[in-house]
């Protein structure tokens, strides 16, 4: 049977922008859904906008590896592309002497995973870099950069229309059906109108939301379940978020559950703190910011930005990651797999795609192609 399309794509975040792109070069037939209403309306849009180099993951993880990989593919397509972006650096600060030895776990995993452009630096060297940053020690990463994410993704958009993709944005999955060798999708428009359509191919991108779209078409997996974690931001006022140039981290929390409250920048000169960790009670779109936050987020970062007061912090947003480990839990892979072993050959899920996906979107959509080319 020849189906309506060849490749649906369920979520137009950045990563399921990144595989249109990829495989629109190479297939016709490439049909994307979103339910916002235009692009990267979730985690794509409330984050740190960081281009990660790929040092904290388990080594030989789909994390490390699609992280190392994308990074580079990233630099590549700002240059040809004409995206904006800044190698800014990264510092991994040490504040105490018992910090000292995470640091040098962290190199160590860094050099397995293929990251060999990290420097230690003593305070006096910090200083050179960051005069207004105070720490014992730090570890450098001159490869880690920040981007302007709407840019990358407009990108995307732009080049996955010019090779002939169809976009239906405002538009909700409600249901998949296998059938054959091709899976029925339904789903609403903004009417409120429903209509179905035939795909070879499904690839499930839809980041918070990839365990529902998994579990429509009948994969319940508990590996699969997503817990909602949400990360404030605080900003820093002017004038003081001039003295900052790059991105500052502390070390990250035991089993690398997350980054710590740490310093970014963004193109257009701000200065971010955050963000912190907290797991929800519920899987729900909460994108609030609690003001009393303010006092945790300036005790964590006033240990390495001396120069801070806590009226120089105001609440900036929110963003919510979609974990697939529980709160305390060791670090958890990308799930990116074909499902054939759950009888469903051609539906790839994506689950958990969760920092660094951004850093690794254009790595992951090759990956994926890599996924269905057996099936044309």
């Amino acid at each position: 049977m020849t189906t309506d399309v060849n490749i649906a794509i369920i979520g137009a975040g950045v990563v399921g922008l990144a595989i249109a792109s990829k495989l629109s070069s190479h297939y016709e037939g490439v049909f994307v859904i979103e339910r916002n209403i235009k692009f990267g309306q979730e985690s794509s849009s409330r984050n740190s906008e960081v281009i990660h180099s790929g040092l904290y993951y388990p080594t030989d993880s789909l994390k490390a590896k699609l992280c190392v990989k994308g990074r580079n593919m990233l630099y590549d397509i700002c240059d040809t592309e004409n995206i904006p972006y800044k190698k800014c650096g990264k510092l991994i600060t040490a504040s105490a002497p018992d910090e000292i030895e995470r640091l040098d776990f962290i190199y160590t995993k860094a050099l397995a995973n293929g990251v060999n452009d990290l420097k230690f630096l003593n305070s006096e060297e910090i200083s050179l870099i960051e005069p207004n940053v105070k720490a014992i020690r730090a570890l450098f990463s001159p490869s880690t950069g920040i981007i302007d994410t709407h840019a990358l993704m407009k990108y995307f958009e732009s080049n996955s229309i010019n090779n002939g993709v169809d976009f239906a944005y405002k538009t909700q999955v409600t249901g998949i059906v296998k059938k054959d060798n091709f899976y029925i999708i339904e789903v609403k428009e903004p009417n409120q109108t429903k209509f179905s359509f035939t795909s070879k191919i499904v690839i499930n991108a839809a980041g918070q939301e990839a365990e529902n779209m998994a579990k429509l078409v009948g994969i319940n997996n508990e590996s699969y379940r997503t817990y909602f974690c949400k990360g404030e931001y605080f900003s820093v006022k002017p004038p003081k978020n001039k003295l900052v140039s790059g991105l500052v981290y502390p070390v990250p929390f035991k089993n690398f559950t997350g980054l710590g409250v740490h310093v970014t920048v963004d193109l257009g000169g701000s200065l971010k703190l955050g963000p912190n960790v907290i797991y929800m009670d519920k899987n729900v779109y909460d994108y609030s910011v609690e003001g009393n936050h303010k006092i945790d987020f300036f005790n964590s970062a006033k240990r390495f930005l001396p120069f801070l007061n806590i009226e120089d912090l105001q609440a900036e947003m929110a963003g919510i990651r979609p974990k697939i480990q529980k709160e305390n839990e060791p670090i958890k892979d990308f799930v990116i797999k074909d499902e054939v072993k759950e009888g469903f050959p051609g539906f790839i899920n994506l689950i958990g795609i969760e920092s660094p996906g951004l850093t690794s979107s254009p790595a992951i959509a090759e990956y994926v192609e890599s996924l269905i080319a057996k099936y044309f």
